[in-house]
C-alpha cells in the first residue's frame, strides 16, 4: 500500500521536482519505506512506498522497457500472478516480481479493458508518454481514494487532498454542498468532497486526461440480479469463494495479520487466514473500559481457538479525545462519530507489532444484509402493511438492543419509523437515519443556509439512482444504498484506508472481492 500524487500540465511548461517533493511528503505516512519521482516538460508522478510485494524491487514510479508507459499506483492486485502468466505468455518480459509491472504490461496489452481482470483494491495513474494521456482508475468498491481537481487548466491527482495543496495551486476551501452531504449520509458521495474543487474518483470508473480534458467512464457497476430460488450448493460455492478471496489476499512478502472484534465477519475471516496462512497469525483487537461496547470474552475466545498470538488496544474514557485531532486531519473530513478513532489505534498498535498487512471483515454486514437497518426495513414495511395495528409496531421495542432501552420504547420511538418516509420513495430504507443525521443542520448558521438554499441532498441521492433500481427487491435497494453511501465514502475511507494508513498498514477485505459480491447479490 502506497500514496500517489501527481500533475498533468495542459501545456508543456515544466513540473519542478521540489513540488512534488512537497506532495509526497504529504504522504509519508502512507508509504515510510521508500519514495520516487519522475518529471518532464508536462507530467509529474510522485510516490510513496509501503513495500509488500518484491521488497527489493517494485519501486515506483515504474516502467515498461522503454519507459514510454509510466504508473504510480496504491493498492493490491491480487491475481496478479496470474495476469503475469497471461503477459508472459503474449511476450511480455519483466524485470521485477511486483503486481505493479503487471499493471504496466497490463495496460500495453489490453488497454483500459485490464480493469475488469483486475482482482483487487487500487487506485493508480498511467502516463502514457506515446499517447500523451493519464489514466486515473479507483477500483470497483472504492477501497482505495484517488482524489484529483483542475486547477489552471491541469490535472491534479493524489490519494489524500492534502498532497493537492501541498502543491501549492489548489486551493483549500470548504465546499458547502459536500459539508451538507456529511451531515445528511455520514460522508460526501463521490465525486463530492468537502473541498471545492477537488472530487473524488468514483468507484468501479477511470478517468483519461488528454490535450486538456478528462473524460470518465465507468467499467463496473453493481447490479443486484436476485434469484427466484437458491441453489442446492450454495453454501459450498459461498466456502470455495471466501476460501479463494482469503487465499489471494493472503499473498504477501511480509506477515499479514488479522483485525478480530469477535464479532462473525472478522472471526470467519481471521479463522479462514490462519488455517491457509504461512505465517503464525497475529491478531489484534480493541477493548473498552466500558462494558456496554467490550467485546474481549468473544474475542480472546476466538483467538484461543485459533492459537494466535493475540495483541489487545485498551481504550479508556481519554483515549478517543487525545487522538481524535489526529484522527480528523488524516480523515480530511469532519465527523459525526468518533468511531474512527479506535480504528486509528487499533492500526498503531499493529505497526508496533511489526504487522503492516491486516486483514479484516468489513463487506460482509453489507453483502449478507447483517445491519440492523436490514431489520428495521423489513419491520416497517411489515407494519405499514396494516398501518391501523396497535401490535405490529411493538417489535420497534426489540430493535437495536444495544442502546439504552429507556429511548427505544414508546409511541415516539416507535412513529420514528413509521413517519420517516413511504414505501414507495426509493430512499425509503434509509430515510431514518438520514433524516436522524440531518438534524445537525439545526445549528447551521444564516448564512449557510442561504448557500445551501435550493439544494437538497436527498433529492440528488434519488436523482443519481441506476436505471434497474427499482426493479431490485427492497432489502437488494437497501443494499445498494448502504454500498454508495456508507461503505465506500465513510467505512472504507474516513474509518478504514485513512486510519490505517495513518500508520503505514494495510487493510485487505475478503468479503470485498467481486466474486464474493456478485455471488452474494444473486441470492
Amino acid at each position: 500500500m502506497c500514496g500517489l500524487a501527481g500533475v498533468a500540465r495542459r501545456e508543456s511548461r515544466g513540473v519542478a521536482t521540489e513540488m512534488l517533493d512537497r506532495m509526497a511528503g504529504a504522504l509519508r505516512h502512507r508509504g515510510p519505506d521508500g519514495s520516487g519521482r519522475y518529471a518532464d516538460a508536462q507530467v509529474g508522478l510522485a510516490h510513496v512506498r509501503l513495500s509488500i510485494i518484491d521488497v527489493a524491487g517494485g519501486a515506483q514510479p515504474l516502467g515498461n522497457e522503454d519507459g514510454s508507459v509510466l504508473i504510480v499506483y496504491n493498492g493490491e492486485v491480487y491475481n496478479y500472478l496470474e495476469l503475469r502468466h497471461e503477459l508472459v505468455a503474449a511476450g511480455h518480459r519483466f524485470r521485477t516480481r511486483s503486481d505493479t509491472e503487471v499493471l504496466v504490461h497490463a495496460y500495453e496489452q489490453w488497454g483500459t479493458g485490464m480493469l475488469g481482470r483486475l482482482n483487487g483494491q487500487f487506485a493508480f495513474a498511467i502516463y502514457d508518454r506515446r499517447a500523451g494521456t493519464v489514466l486515473l482508475a479507483r477500483d470497483r468498491f472504492g477501497v482505495r481514494p484517488l482524489f484529483y481537481s483542475i486547477a489552471h487548466g491541469d490535472l491534479w491527482f493524489a490519494s489524500e487532498a492534502k498532497a493537492l495543496f501541498a502543491g501549492g495551486e489548489v486551493e483549500a476551501e470548504l465546499d458547502p454542498v459536500g459539508l451538507d452531504q456529511v451531515f445528511t449520509f455520514w460522508a460526501a458521495r463521490p465525486p463530492r468532497t468537502v473541498f471545492r474543487g477537488v472530487y473524488s474518483l468514483e468507484p468501479g470508473t477511470f478517468a483519461v486526461w488528454r490535450q486538456g480534458v478528462l473524460r470518465h467512464d465507468r467499467f463496473y457497476e453493481l447490479h443486484y440480479p436476485e434469484a427466484r430460488e437458491e441453489s442446492s450448493d450454495t453454501l459450498p460455492t459461498l466456502g470455495g469463494l471466501l476460501d479463494s478471496s482469503v487465499a489471494l489476499r493472503l499473498r504477501s512478502d511480509v506477515p499479514v495479520g488479522g483485525y478480530l472484534s469477535g464479532g462473525l465477519d472478522s472471526s470467519i475471516t481471521c479463522a479462514l487466514a490462519a488455517r491457509e496462512s504461512p505465517f503464525s497469525l497475529r491478531t489484534f483487537s480493541v477493548t473498552f473500559d466500558d462494558p456496554e461496547l467490550d467485546e474481549r470474552e468473544f474475542q480472546q475466545l476466538v483467538a484461543r481457538q485459533l492459537q494466535s498470538r493475540h495483541h489487545i488496544q485498551a481504550i479508556g474514557a481519554h483515549d478517543v479525545a487525545s487522538v481524535f485531532p489526529e484522527v480528523v486531519r488524516h480523515a480530511e473530513t469532519p465527523l459525526v462519530r468518533t468511531a474512527p478513532a479506535p480504528m486509528y489505534l487499533l492500526a498503531r498498535l499493529a505497526r508496533e507489532h511489526d504487522i503492516k498487512v491486516v486483514l479484516t471483515g468489513e463487506g460482509s454486514d453489507e453483502l449478507f444484509l447483517g445491519y440492523d437497518l436490514f431489520k428495521e426495513t423489513a419491520l416497517r414495511l411489515f407494519c405499514l402493511r396494516q398501518p391501523q395495528s396497535q401490535v405490529r409496531p411493538r417489535l420497534f421495542d426489540r430493535l437495536y438492543p444495544y442502546l439504552d432501552p429507556r429511548g427505544r420504547r414508546g409511541d415516539f420511538w416507535r412513529r420514528s419509523f413509521l413517519e420517516a418516509g413511504a414505501p414507495d420513495d426509493p430512499l425509503f430504507s434509509h430515510l431514518p437515519r438520514f433524516l436522524l443525521t440531518a438534524r445537525i443542520k439545526d445549528f447551521y448558521s444564516s448564512d449557510l443556509r442561504t448557500t445551501l438554499a435550493g439544494g437538497d441532498a436527498l433529492e440528488e441521492l434519488r436523482a443519481s439512482l441506476p436505471q434497474q433500481f427499482a426493479s431490485w427487491s427492497p432489502l437488494n435497494r437497501a443494499a445498494y444504498l448502504e454500498m454508495v453511501t456508507l461503505l465506500s465514502p465513510y467505512l472504507l475511507s474516513a474509518q478504514g484506508d485513512r486510519m490505517s494508513l495513518a500508520h503505514g498498514v494495510e487493510a485487505r477485505y475478503p468479503f470485498l472481492d467481486h466474486r464474493v459480491f456478485e455471488f452474494a447479490a444473486r441470492l
